[in-house]
């Protein structure tokens, strides 16, 4: 038995999916059982909890062999962020894991977590992270890079739905992004791949690809001639504090911004690639054209993943 830990977003749906068609048992956890309900049809057990909830979490592990964790904090609730999801939840998870005597953990973590990092989920992250290797469990640590479907959310959606979007900063960054498709089929094999253990995986996307032509390529693809401004970095900061005060979740992606548009974000040629090279290397054009082949936005009902 696997058990996938935010198996309900868009990452952990693909993972489930790949999952069941190589035969295994999933039973996926989720603070919402209706959003489970297109998993159930595929033999998918679900069990209702939430992951800040010890003795919700310790019911879902017990008996399963592998766990997975797809969680994320990043947009948050009302009363959740990346210390309590990635940092708290993913500590539950793996004493739970430890304790009900699961022999493998995976986590989805993040490309560039660190304890110093100037993003509060890429510093959560790191907690979880040691936390895993520290448990004396079997470990693999799956690190992505930005998610195109995140973005294509972020910067691709208000084009389509209200004729304009913001870039934040310059948007003249080079940054690598990944496809969730492309991270699914890694956590997937590492969730029954035994060489996979003990090992963190970083994977990467096909190109270096700055905010401002992420943007163009959307709208390209979807025949767009919305508006696209800038967001200068001295309105960011200021726009960060005051809604770090009443949304948290913006603040948090306002921040992300900042980082995207000044620190390097460019990975050249990822090593794990060339390791696995019969895992799939999705492009943005492909991401674009299968989820928004509507251009006034009728996106082929994905579930929505702040971060996944």
């Amino acid at each position: 038995m696997i058990l996938v830990a935010g198996g309900t977003g868009r990452l952990g749906t693909k993972v489930i999916t790949l999952l069941r068609q190589r035969g295994l048992a999933v039973r996926v956890l989720t603070r919402d059982r209706s959003r489970a309900a297109h998993l159930a049809g595929a033999g998918v057990e679900v069990v209702e909890g939430d992951v800040r909830d010890e003795a919700a979490v310790r019911s879902a592990v017990t008996g399963a062999q592998t766990v997975v964790s797809a969680i994320q904090g990043f947009a948050g609730t009302k009363d959740g962020s990346p210390a309590t999801i990635d940092r708290d939840g993913n500590h539950n998870l793996i004493r739970a894991a430890r304790e009900e005597g699961a022999e493998h953990v995976v986590l989805v973590s993040v490309k560039d977590a660190s304890p110093n990092h100037p993003a509060d989920l890429m510093r959560m992250k790191y907690a979880a992270e040691q936390d895993l290797k520290a448990s004396g469990l079997a470990w693999t640590i799956i690190q992505p890079t930005a998610y195109m479907e995140t973005w294509c959310e972020v910067l691709g959606r208000p084009l389509l739905e209200k004729g304009k979007t913001q870039v934040f900063g310059r948007g003249l960054n080079p940054i690598n992004w990944v496809s969730a498709a492309d991270v699914a089929e890694f956590v997937a094999l590492a969730a029954s791949d035994k060489d996979m253990r003990g090992k963190v995986i970083e994977v990467g996307g096909p190109e270096n690809m700055t905010m401002t032509a992420f943007v163009d390529t959307f709208r390209k693809e979807t025949g767009s001639s919305g508006i696209v401004g800038h967001i200068p970095p001295f309105a960011m900061r200021l726009t960060a504090i005051a809604m770090s005060l009443v949304n948290p979740g913006m603040a948090r992606q306002v921040q992300m911004g900042i980082v995207m548009d000044t620190q390097p974000q460019a990975y050249e040629a990822l090593e794990t690639r060339r390791r696995y090279p019969a895992i799939p290397v999705t492009t943005l054009i492909e991401v674009v054209r299968r989820d928004y082949a509507d251009a006034r936005g009728a996106a082929r009902g994905a579930p929505s993943d702040a971060l996944a």
